[in-house]
């Protein structure tokens, strides 16, 4: 058990270090995110002591169980294809420029266009998609009007790590909780809409007022038009979101497993692509770009964080954190803890953890993923979405320092979390 918690251990501190202080690596042109090299090296310490050997892993990676890793890998990469494809033929760029023509002259309008759109867009996609879209936009948007970006950025990162609670599909981590307890598509959305819900009238409260002196200003508003180029490469991508969506809604009925479904769904899209260039002669330009931009690093580090996860469950340690948390107010021990623990290692290694610790009651396992969620903006440490977040403002170069990440973080999510964990408990 020594051995297990040492390399755990070593690990999440490098992992918290690297992400702060060297997040990349880079030789010549190539460059590769720290935390993988870190992770990897976790899990190969965790093989070398012979903590947990190539048949375990093995096993667990062609198990049947929802709870195999590369079914949720898959599951997640299906998802993020089919909502990749749709910012590449603008659907998202489209729908923010419409946004701002209902806005006029008033920030607040312009705030609550923003953060809805966000919101809604998140439910139906997922956090990181919705960020990597909207926050180029924000800053384009804000420099041109002159008004201050923080407050519309503070609003749809917090609101894309809130709502991306709603369904199943909206996080990696709601997937591998979920998943991991068996839990289908409609029993978390039963369970998980009232806490939502609260987290997020909470969060607009206190985002109005944090910032409601700066938005209480006038701005210029510059009417922008943005045409979407193909209108079938368009209906090609939201039609297979919806069917995705409706096959996942009743996938519990039809026996089939979810990362199936959208594996299927995207699938369809890539064929229906290749298809359509052939017939037309063309590169599938959309595609090959959706292609490239996919996390393919998430890969690496969901699976080297499994190992190192199945070495404390191995050893042990897993079972002991369960008896130290103990029985009695679950949610509010899980979801604050969880809150925490993603903030210390990452909310998905937190997952992978968690999703390890037996004999979790229901309650348990959906204040896990609160935690995961909303753990995201506390720090940016918390998720993946934080630290791709915080690059995005460098690039820009928008000021948004650590310090100012973890102000707003406490301000916004220790509330927000108390009022989903207690919407949770109505549920439960």
């Amino acid at each position: 058990m020594l051995k297990a918690i040492i390399v755990a251990g070593i690990t999440c501190i490098l992992l918290i270090v690297s992400i702060i202080f060297f997040p990349k690596i880079k030789i010549g042109k190539f460059s590769l995110s720290t935390y993988i090299v870190v992770s990897i090296s976790g899990a190969i310490f965790m093989l070398l002591l012979g903590v947990v050997n190539f048949t375990d892993i093995y096993k667990a990676m062609v198990s049947a169980d929802s709870v195999n890793p590369i079914k949720i890998l898959v599951l997640f990469f299906s998802m993020t294809i089919i909502s990749i494809y749709l910012d590449e033929v603008g659907f998202f760029k489209y729908l923010a420029c419409k946004s701002t023509k209902f806005a006029k002259k008033s920030q607040f309008s312009l705030f609550f266009i923003l953060y809805l759109f966000a919101s809604v867009l998140t439910i139906f996609t997922s956090n990181d998609i919705v960020i990597l879209t909207f926050i180029p936009f924000i800053c384009y948007f804000c420099k041109n009007a002159n008004i201050n970006p923080i407050p519309y950025l503070v609003a749809c990162f917090v609101g894309a790590n809130t709502w991306s609670m709603m369904l199943i599909i909206g996080n990696p981590t709601n997937i591998y909780l979920a998943t991991s307890y068996h839990i289908d598509f409609i029993s978390y959305l039963q369970v998980m809409a009232l806490p939502t819900l609260a987290a997020g009238v909470m969060e607009i409260i206190l985002l109005l007022l944090i910032f409601r002196r700066s938005l209480k200003k006038s701005m210029i508003v510059t009417e922008e038009e943005y045409r979407i180029e193909s209108k079938f490469d368009l209906f090609i991508g939201v039609g297979h979101l919806a069917v995705c969506l409706i096959f996942l809604v009743i996938s519990s009925y039809i026996h089939m497993e979810m990362y199936l479904i959208s594996l299927i769904c995207a699938l369809s899209l890539i064929l229906i692509n290749l298809v359509k260039s052939l017939i037309q002669r063309q590169k599938p330009k959309d595609l090959g770009s959706t292609i490239k931009r996919l996390p393919y690093e998430l890969i690496f580090f969901v699976l080297s964080m499994f190992v190192i996860v199945e070495g404390l469950r191995i050893s042990g340690v897993t079972e002991e954190i369960y008896y130290f948390l103990g029985t009695g107010v679950e949610i509010y021990k899980y979801g604050y803890s969880s809150f925490l623990v993603c903030n210390l290692i990452n909310n998905i290694p937190m997952s992978v953890f968690y999703a390890s610790i037996p004999h979790l009651t229901e309650g348990a396992v959906y204040a896990s993923i609160i935690g995961s969620n909303i753990g995201a903006f506390l720090t940016p440490i918390g998720a993946l979405a934080g630290i791709m977040f915080t690059n995005l403002l460098a690039k820009q170069n928008i000021k948004y320092t650590f310090l100012d990440f973890i102000k707003y973080g406490v301000m916004i999510s220790l509330p927000t979390i108390t009022i989903a964990l207690f919407a949770l408990s109505l549920v439960i």
